[in-house]
């Protein structure tokens, strides 16, 4: 039942007018990302005096309505949910998205928009992390054909390549781009392997969190745990050194996919491709008296659903988990624990997920079925972060960020608030979270900005709970 008096920090980015735009030192960057429910770009604006990000605009579009392969057309992957997927049509599906974004900001896309990061959350239909190499050329396709020019998408060689509008912002003649995004280095060893398909977007949904919690009272910086739930799972672990912190954590699996599959089984969305967005998020949270007059049939259904959910540190010899291709071999000899979400096998049991939704859904209403779903997901972050403390993963000064639909949505903040004060895992566990919505494209406004060299000092997002800004660090741990 939901009687607590912790508050949810969630982060909300205030607007910023169009003339602000043209006549203060903005850095605009617009992230392009084709997941499988959703296929967005988000705008966002960073003024470069305070190190403070607004988002601009977003047009977001659902990434089953992709053009099907033509006749001699190959797909090279396919969504969670088996929409197919060619280089050609996601290259016309980028462009359009990012020319709307553009065109309803008023923003010219060669001579406004300073960089663009793409990136992609489908990967559960892969058979290998490599094959994301394809995706990503596709949306370097669509960003061209849009009329991005190449240097808004690579890092820049020298000064001399950066705007003059953001020279002076720019620390590229002190420190250059090596890798690390917002003062964490990604889990890649020596051989260059990525030991999870979409550890991309748990790099930029981490660094979206470091910037997003500069809107509250939390200091997410090193070392700190952020999960994505999107209709996949992702996320990090990071350590507490300096000046540059260790992924020693990565999540991935399902996420979004367990409602999704919940709300299938109602006649009120596509069974094959429905997804749980499209049912509630117009709709209010489920009131307090539905919560306390239904409290023991919510509890006895999130219960038999998450009896149906596996949590767990990845066995080795897995090459997908949650769908999701992995390398638990090479994610060992890096030291980095490898922390799952499952339904079954690979998803097995999400078609029983859909018939308990349907029992749910006939029997009770949404408004129950939300009141659920709220609940297991809730269970899902606690659940995880428990995995994360068993490894010894919560520092003293650690901090959690959670962003995506599937975790920030509805009355979720507040139960995630009260589950993990339940565990004991800080005195005053409210000051130690942040909710954040769009964490992924906040994380690429960040990443464009490390490519780019475009440092706050005065306002830093690297280094440790507390501490001054990693730029002096920097600058010898590369001057060796």
């Amino acid at each position: 039942m939901l009687k607590m008096a912790l508050k949810p920090r969630i982060a909300e980015s205030p607007q910023v007018r169009l003339i602000e735009l043209k006549s203060n030192p903005f850095f605009i960057v617009a992230s392009v990302e084709v997941g499988n429910t959703t296929t967005k770009c988000i705008l966002t604006a960073t003024n470069m005096d305070n190190g403070m990000t607004h988002i601009i605009n977003k047009v977001v579009r659902m990434t089953r309505d992709i053009c099907p392969p033509k006749p001699g057309e190959a797909p090279f992957g396919k969504t969670l949910t088996g929409v197919e997927l060619t280089r050609k049509a996601v290259a016309e599906l980028v462009c359009d998205t990012l020319t709307e974004s553009l065109e309803k900001a008023n923003l010219d896309i060669k001579t406004d928009l300073n960089f663009v990061v793409r990136s992609t959350g489908v990967v559960a239909g892969f058979d290998s992390p490599d094959e994301v190499g394809e995706f990503i050329k596709a949306l370097a396709d669509g960003c061209l054909i849009a009329g991005v020019p190449p240097k808004n998408m690579t890092p820049p060689m020298s000064i001399s390549n950066i705007s003059k509008k953001f020279r002076k912002y720019s620390k590229l003649e002190e420190v250059v781009f090596d890798g690390a995004v917002a003062g964490v280095m990604p889990p890649i060893g020596s051989t260059g392997v990525e030991i999870v398909a979409n550890e991309m977007e748990g790099e930029l949904a981490t660094a979206g969190i470091k910037e997003a919690a500069k809107l509250t009272d939390v200091d997410f910086r090193n070392p700190c745990i952020s999960i994505d739930f999107g209709t996949t799972l992702d996320g990090r672990v990071t350590s507490p050194d300096q000046p540059y912190a260790k992924t020693i954590g990565s999540f991935w699996g399902y996420a979004g996919a367990i409602p999704d599959a919940i709300i299938r089984g109602s006649k009120k969305v596509d069974p094959k491709v429905g997804t749980a967005l499209e049912v509630f998020q117009n709709q209010k949270p489920p009131s307090f008296l539905t919560l306390e007059i239904k409290a023991n049939t919510i509890e006895e259904f999130a219960k038999q659903i998450n009896e149906l959910i596996i949590i767990e540190k990845v066995p080795t010899g897995r090459t997908h988990y949650g769908s999701v291709p992995v390398r638990p071999d090479a994610a060992e000899k890096i030291s980095v624990t490898l922390i799952g979400c499952d339904v079954g096998e690979n998803g097995t049991d999400l078609d029983k997920l859909s018939d308990i939704g349907r029992e749910i859904c006939e029997t009770q209403g949404f408004q129950v079925a939300y009141a659920i779903i709220d609940e297991v997901m809730a269970g899902v972050v606690c659940r995880l972060i428990k995995v994360a403390d068993e490894e010894n993963f919560i520092f003293e000064d650690t901090t959690i960020g959670i962003t995506g639909r599937a975790g920030i949505t509805g009355n979720k903040p507040k139960l995630i608030l009260k589950y993990l004060k339940e565990i004991n895992l800080a005195p005053e566990v409210d000051e130690k979270v942040v909710f954040v919505d769009d964490g992924l494209a906040r994380g690429a406004a960040v990443m464009a900005r490390c490519m780019n060299s475009l440092g706050s000092s005065q306002n830093p997002l690297g280094g440790r709970h507390g501490g001054k800004c990693i730029l002096t660090q920097r600058m010898k741990l590369q001057a060796k």
